[in-house]
């Protein structure tokens, strides 16, 4: 089978259910790679509800969920995920950036606490694994045939980003980090050099950037220009601003697709297949 990328949530920030995200989506991060074999997810934001009820009417059975970090955008949809409530199943859990702060398993159970939340994580049926490592490690033992490179990230609190080799293919996901304007982030380039795909942190245009310095984001343009240094393939713009409705994303569509043939904007339900 050939590798699967589907995007179930591509917004930044917070979930946009309105009108004005219908085109694009409004569900938060989280993307699901597949060769048939390994089932990743990244990230657990709203998306992941979607992707669950997936996974349960396709009897998956097992998968891994890799963290960039845990900002609510990005963990908030876990405790919605249905195949953790399922006796027999298995999940490996993995964060980078908490390995100094109490670990992967604590911030998820806090999540799931009285009074912001009325199931405790204990309350999971599948069997769990919560793994915490440092960002930069290489991850070699999540999958038949899945190699997993990392690298830390420009974001408040701190985050990871993956290169997943997996079928011959290699599928980057990088969000959230910030750039710095003329200095192509190195670390970034060496971790998405050659990659057929790239799924990038594009919160902002390169205008609006300038305000939102030290919020942690890049700008769609930033992952073109990273994407083309290092020989990348295609670029996923990806963690659209809540901001930018439906009008907003078409005319980013437009003008990134006339400045680099690779770029594409995500959509939620959205399959690439490589």
């Amino acid at each position: 089978m050939a590798v699967k990328v589907k995007f179930w949530g591509v917004r930044g920030s917070i979930a946009c259910p309105s009108p004005n995200h219908i085109v694009y989506g409004g569900n938060t991060s989280c993307v699901e790679i597949t060769d048939g074999t390994c089932n990743v997810i990244l990230d657990a934001g709203t998306g992941i509800r979607t992707l669950g009820q997936d996974y349960v009417r396709r009897h998956v059975g097992s998968g891994v969920l890799l963290l960039t970090h845990t900002h609510w955008d990005h963990i908030n949809g876990f405790p919605f995920f249905a195949p953790v409530y399922v006796p027999g199943w298995r999940f490996r859990v993995l964060a980078g950036h908490l390995i100094d702060a109490g670990g992967i398993h604590s911030v998820l159970a806090n999540q799931m606490t009285d009074p912001t939340f009325p199931v405790p994580l204990a309350a999971l049926k599948a069997q769990m694994s919560y793994e915490d490592f440092r960002a930069g490690d290489r991850l070699g033992d999540l999958g038949p045939g899945l190699v997993v490179w990392t690298a830390p990230l420009r974001h408040p609190n701190g985050a990871t980003g993956y290169r997943l080799e997996l079928g011959g293919k290699v599928v980057c996901y990088v969000t959230d980090t910030e750039h710095v304007v003329g200095a192509p982030d190195q670390s970034v380039l060496k971790l998405i050099e050659g990659a057929d795909l790239v799924v990038y942190d594009c919160t902002y245009t390169d205008d609006e950037f300038p305000e939102k310095i030290g919020w942690g984001h890049s700008t769609w343009q930033e992952g073109v220009r990273l994407c083309r240094l290092a020989g990348a393939k295609r670029l996923a713009i990806f963690h659209h601003s809540p901001d930018h409705v439906d009008s907003d994303m078409a005319a980013i569509e437009k003008i990134a697709a006339e400045m680099w043939s690779g770029a594409f904007v995500s959509r939620d339900d959205m399959t690439v297949g490589l």
